[in-house]
């Protein structure tokens, strides 16, 4: 299992001051990510070594965030102002989480400023909505459009940790690892959930040290 990228939802000052902020503090540059139409959410991206990145997300005013999940997870997340929201999983091929989750995955596209549209298709938005610990999967259709890619250079700082309010037995059920690390490059502590469960904090790494947010 590979990790894709983490969500992070806006704070209250908006899009472009919160993306700022962590950009700032981890020593990385941030990329308009354009706007996903079906969701009715815009984004910013800020691309990290091993071809990941951090996902700063704003809900729109836009019918669309009221009926997609990944519009509503926002939505929700923001209202409380703001923060990490959770954790994506990229596979090659989403039929099996369809299989195991019981349920259909659904397109998505982000339109990218310049016009390129990055399709994929998702399961799980859903189980994020119910319980914050847990992922969602991705299979992107054209990954020569990946957002890690979004910036010339390879860049220096890594994603190197996640700590989660929740049970690990429960994460490893829904993502279908038994035994194996849940990603092998990266450390996950669990914390036991003082309220609502989630992603708590996400460790990086990279030329000025480890940095926390």
């Amino acid at each position: 299992m590979r990790l894709d990228h983490v969500s992070y939802a806006a704070e209250p000052d908006g899009l472009a001051a919160t993306a700022g902020r962590l950009a700032d503090a981890l020593g990385v540059r941030s990329v308009n990510g354009g706007v996903h139409p079906s969701f009715g959410t815009r984004n910013v991206i800020l691309p990290l070594a091993q071809g990941r990145y951090v996902e700063v997300v704003e809900v729109l005013d836009h019918p669309a965030s009221d009926k997609a999940p990944f519009g509503q997870a926002v939505r929700a997340c923001s209202a409380t102002g703001g923060g990490w929201m959770g954790w994506v999983c990229r596979v090659d091929d989403i039929a099996e989480a369809e299989s195991r989750l019981g349920r259909e995955s659904a397109p998505g596209h982000r339109v990218f400023p310049d016009g390129r549209d990055l399709r994929w298709r998702q399961v799980g938005v859903r189980g994020l909505l119910n319980d914050p610990q847990l992922p969602f999967f991705v299979q992107y259709e054209n990954p020569e459009l990946h957002p890690s890619l979004a910036v010339d250079e390879e860049p220096s700082v890594r994603l190197v940790g996640l700590t989660i309010a929740g049970d690990a037995q429960r994460v490893r059920d829904w993502v279908g690892l038994d035994g194996e690390p849940l990603v092998s490059d990266l450390t996950f502590d669990f914390v036991a959930p003082h309220g609502t469960a989630g992603l708590l904090s996400v460790d990086f790494a990279g030329p000025s040290g480890t940095v926390t947010v």
